[in-house]
């Protein structure tokens, strides 16, 4: 199922075509190559004095791991991300041998982003999820202290929306997609004046 953004210019089709299924085919599987692709994508991301903060846990179904990463999602992201085929964690390491890395966060989120648009790259489909227990990541893993697990990532193959059963949800996942206009997104000379 395709949803691309509704935009009042063209994109890159890569980001047009990026959204969040949680409509996973639990019979299909990521190659090794597949996950390399989406790891180095992520590392390759920019990150602030090229300091590297972001980090990957990373399950393949079938794998411990898969499991370890599936029990710490909350039961509404466990009911639909099991049938995903790959999992991740996307952690972000706080410190380095100068001290605090400053903006580690956002060097994670643009990493993830990277990771979501080579899933897209790649024909597959992934989904962010802050529904998740980074304590007990952070226990199953056995992280140090510096590392801090700040977003959960599903990645597969999309499937009919009526795997997920339920008519809410997929209602759900059939709902158009939408963002705020433009000029309520973009400002200039003041807050609140649109750019465009």
């Amino acid at each position: 199922m395709r949803k691309p953004a509704v935009t009042s210019v063209p994109i890159a089709g890569l980001m047009a075509e990026r959204w969040s299924p949680r409509a996973y085919d639990e019979s299909a599987a990521v190659t090794p190559e597949q996950v390399r692709a989406l790891l180095e994508a992520a590392r390759w991301a920019p990150s602030f004095g090229n300091t590297q903060p972001a980090r990957y846990l990373v399950g393949v179904r079938g794998t411990p791991a898969f499991d370890a990463i599936l029990a710490t999602l909350n039961s509404g992201n466990r009911a639909w991300a099991h049938r995903a085929s790959l999992l991740l964690i996307g952690v972000m390491v706080t410190t380095n041998e100068k001290g605090e890395v400053p903006y580690a966060e956002y060097g994670l989120g643009l990493a993830s982003e990277n990771l979501v648009l080579q899933a897209v790259e790649l024909g597959l489909v992934a989904h962010q999820m802050a529904g998740f227990s980074p304590g007990a990541v952070s226990a199953a893993f056995s992280l140090p202290s510096d590392a801090v697990p700040k977003v959960a990532i599903a990645v597969g193959s999309p499937a009919a929306p009526d795997v997920l059963a339920e008519d809410w949800r997929i209602e759900r996942e059939k709902a158009e997609r939408a963002r705020i206009p433009l000029d309520e997104f973009a400002f200039s000379d003041q807050w609140g004046k649109p750019a465009l």
